[in-house]
């Protein structure tokens, strides 16, 4: 496993990565850093939690979609796929946590 260092909202962080997952963990660090950018641009929240919390809502948001129609079984299965993803970033920092 290679490590990078990325750039979020101006702050560093090294991350691992398999090389063939690289491509898309940088993709994923862009998205997520033109979110929390265009969030903090809009003025309405500071501090850099309330910022990461609300751009992460905004992408958890576009990804469920955002019709009123009742919640169906792919509402479920994203919902069962958003929750794996973040239960394996959150044990992933916790693992990458003696890296800072």
């Amino acid at each position: 496993m290679a490590q990078i260092e990325v750039k979020i909202l101006d702050r560093e962080f090294r991350l691992a990565v398999a090389d063939e997952d690289k491509p898309r963990l940088l993709e994923a660090v862009r998205m997520v850093d033109e979110k929390m950018r265009a969030v903090r641009d809009a003025g309405r929240v500071s501090g850099v939690d309330r910022i990461a919390v609300m751009a992460a809502l905004q992408l958890a948001h576009e990804l469920l979609g955002n019709d009123n129609s009742p919640v169906g079984p792919k509402s479920h299965e994203m919902m069962s796929r958003i929750r794996k993803m973040t239960d394996a970033l959150d044990a992933e920092i916790k693992r990458q946590e003696s890296l800072f």
